[in-house]
């Protein structure tokens, strides 16, 4: 815990250590995934590293046992150096991060003479998210956001190809880049890795000694037809091909096991051609199986493009990939270093400025200077954040280029609606559902009946989650429902009904989400649906955001000859409906009340106020992560109109904007029940009113 710049100073010295501790590739020591150590009495490495999964090799199994490579060989019947042979084989193939330090050239950065391929920070996590897979026996699926400038793409390659030359034979690869230049660079990286890879690794010793007499036979690589785009490791029988974005034709995919598509995010779409027609035609034929690997890699370009919603899909679990984000300050050479008085001095300017939001056009405030501590990153990496943000004049721009998070890497045209620090607070009430299913009724799903036996049937892909089951305490006006209506299709915006808990309220607590369904379904199924889960939840007020409703528009799936009384239909089985002051040319007529509560251009801002006020000052308990990504993804546009980045939703979030409004400002308090003795008669007339209580 810190309490002062003093625990800031301790605990940098505690990453800076960690961040010192030596990695070496060849003995394996606190390189990539999870070792155990073998100690050998009689090899020039006496001690090295090993992936656990050759543990149960029976030649590593008598290694260990015996300590000694002379003795092993003894046992297998093999001579010392085959023994030694066999065993750098079977970690060449299990050990990525020694087979490119062993194996790989590459063009050294800054200039000179080639150089080995030693992983750095960021391409170890990303060889993790890689092994993970592999070892687990699934196809790799990962979709990448880094910052700049560390070796991401050549780090992607390299790994497809260690699969193809050590795994498994015929292996073919696709490697899409974005223009011509990146092909170039792709071609480049792979005959520098080719041209210095040891034959006999792609030659048996009998083939060897036969070639040595003609080395003209000998082929490493070899071109396929004539486009100049296909290349064949003969030995591994397998192809690499390139392609460019800009020229669709080289982007088709046929027998390929592993793509690798370079800063998609910046692909154009245009006339005949779009991003996504190019990621389906080149992973179209990916088997969903071990062995096969397919990689979106990018920096960030904005909102709403194919990257952005892939990311966003990946993120919320919707999708085959994983995501992964490489963030600036995991990146080493974005540091710079301090003088023992700098570090104090700055570690005392993070901690004084912790609390404040100031800042200018060519720094960040006290309080995102604390943040980057609070994430993780060192003094040094700070000290170079501060230096590097004085040569932009908008924060938006350093984000682009230097992105801490995968939020902030997605620069968009808005204004955000909701501090992200306040917003980062209200995680900690999140939490996994105590249940999942639906309220279900044995009447049916229409009509006054289904509202009648209910009970919840659980069902882990049921489409509501229950945080707080109903409480049989008899306090009244405690729950509150609230409904987002979206449409019945896939592609259209998601119906959510949200459950609000007040009964903390009674103690002067916060309320709390108690549950929420979330889905697609007819508008009227839809209705006696967050009927039923009103009723289950003690009778709760039912609110119905109205604007589908009231507005015809054909593609939400309903007939617009029932849009007026699907409300209507519910209002007599469920009279505990939500109702509005209509407008005044009404106030006269009979008619002067509406259901349901409709969003414009006076009350959208006006809960979004009130929004903004509960996520600041913590007054709602949140359990949903999903819902706090959408408040984090809320803009307010140039317009001055309010909602979700392209790409993005804010149901979840406008049942929160609507029902703690009303939660807060329009129903009366929950009570608890009172003891007969002590009840007092309280007159109709002297009761708050509200139009919640209509």
């Amino acid at each position: 815990m810190i309490t002062s710049h003093h625990d800031i100073l301790a605990a940098d010295a505690r990453r800076m250590e960690e961040l010192g501790r030596p990695v070496d590739p060849i003995t394996g020591l606190n390189s990539v995934g999870e070792r155990f150590p073998l100690h050998l009495s009689d090899c020039l490495l006496g001690c090295q590293y090993l992936p656990v999964a050759m543990r149960t090799d029976p030649l590593i199994d008598t290694l260990l046992a015996t300590g000694s490579v002379a003795e092993t060989a003894r046992r297998f019947h093999l001579t010392p150096d085959e023994t030694i042979d066999r065993m750098l084989r079977l970690r060449l193939r299990h050990d990525f991060p020694f087979w490119a330090a062993l194996t790989a050239l590459i063009k050294c950065k800054g200039g000179g003479a080639d150089v080995h391929f030693r992983l750095n920070r960021p391409q170890r996590s990303l060889v993790e998210s890689f092994e993970r897979a592999r070892v687990a026996g699934q196809p790799i699926r990962i979709i990448l956001l880094k910052a700049r400038q560390w070796g991401g793409s050549t780090c992607t390659q390299l790994y497809m190809a260690w699969l193809q030359l050590m795994h498994s034979i015929g292996l073919n690869s696709l490697i899409i880049a974005h223009q011509g230049a990146g092909s170039d660079e792709i071609k480049d990286m792979f005959d520098r890795m080719i041209g210095a890879y040891p034959l006999q690794l792609l030659y048996t010793p009998a083939q060897l000694k036969e070639l040595r007499g003609d080395p003209a036979k000998i082929r490493k690589m070899e071109g396929v037809g004539r486009s100049g785009a296909i290349f064949r490791v003969p030995q591994r029988n397998c192809k690499v091909k390139i392609g460019t974005a800009e020229r669709p034709d080289s982007c088709r995919g046929g027998d390929y096991n592993l793509v690798h598509l370079s800063e998609v995010g910046i692909w154009r779409a245009t006339d005949g051609k779009s991003p996504e027609d190019i990621v389906r035609s080149a992973c179209g034929g990916v088997l969903l199986k071990p062995l096969t690997m397919i990689v979106y890699e990018s920096t960030a370009n904005g909102t709403g493009n194919f990257f952005h919603r892939e990311y966003l899909a990946a993120s919320r679990g919707e999708s085959q990939f994983r995501p992964l984000f490489i963030s600036w300050y995991q990146i080493d050479t974005y540091t710079l270093p301090l003088t023992p008085e700098e570090r104090e001095a700055l570690a005392l300017r993070i901690w004084e400025g912790r609390e404040s939001d100031a800042e200018t056009a060519r720094s960040v405030s006290g309080r995102y200077l604390y943040s980057l501590f609070e994430r993780g990153a060192t003094l040094e990496a700070i000290n170079w954040y501060i230096a590097e943000r004085m040569k932009y004049n908008d924060n938006a721009r350093m984000a682009a280029e230097y992105p801490t998070d995968d939020v902030e890497a997605f620069a968009h045209s808005g204004c955000r609606v909701f501090d992200r620090y306040d917003v980062e607070r209200l995680r900690e009430g999140c939490r996994d559902p105590q249940l999942c299913g639906d309220v279900v009724s044995a009447a049916g799903d229409t009509g006054a009946e289904s509202l009648e036996s209910l009970r919840f049937n659980p069902s882990p892909g049921g489409g509501m989650q229950i945080w707080s089951t109903p409480a049989a305490d008899g306090m009244s006006h405690r729950y509150l429902v609230v409904v987002d209506v979206g449409g019945r299709s896939a592609k259209a915006d998601w119906s959510v009904i949200t459950v609000i808990d007040r009964g903390p309220m009674a103690d002067g607590n916060p309320p709390e989400i108690a549950a929420q369904w979330r889905g697609h379904c007819d508008t009227d199924l839809l209705a006696w649906r967050a009927a039923r889960i009103a009723t289950y939840y003690d009778r709760a007020l039912l609110v119905v955001e109205s604007n589908t409703l009231e507005t015809r528009e054909r593609d939400r799936g309903v007939d617009e000859g029932q849009m007026p009384y699907i409300l209507l239909q519910i209002r007599d089985a469920y009279p505990n409906l939500y109702m509005r002051a209509g407008s005044a040319e009404n106030l006269r007529e009979q008619s002067r009340w509406k259901l349901g509560f409709h969003t414009n251009t006076v009350t959208k801002p006006m809960v979004i106020a009130t929004l903004v006020r509960v996520v600041r000052d913590a007054l709602y308990v949140e359990r949903s992560q999903e819902a706090l990504d959408e408040l984090i993804s809320y803009e307010r546009r140039d317009n001055g109109s309010y909602g979700a980045i392209a790409g993005a939703h804010d149901d979840m979030l406008m049942t929160r904007a609507i029902g703690l409004h009303i939660a807060l400002h329009e129903m009366e308090p929950p009570r608890r029940p009172v003891a007969r003795s002590d009840a007092r008669r309280v007159r109709r007339r002297d009761r708050p009113m509200s139009e919640a209580t209509f």
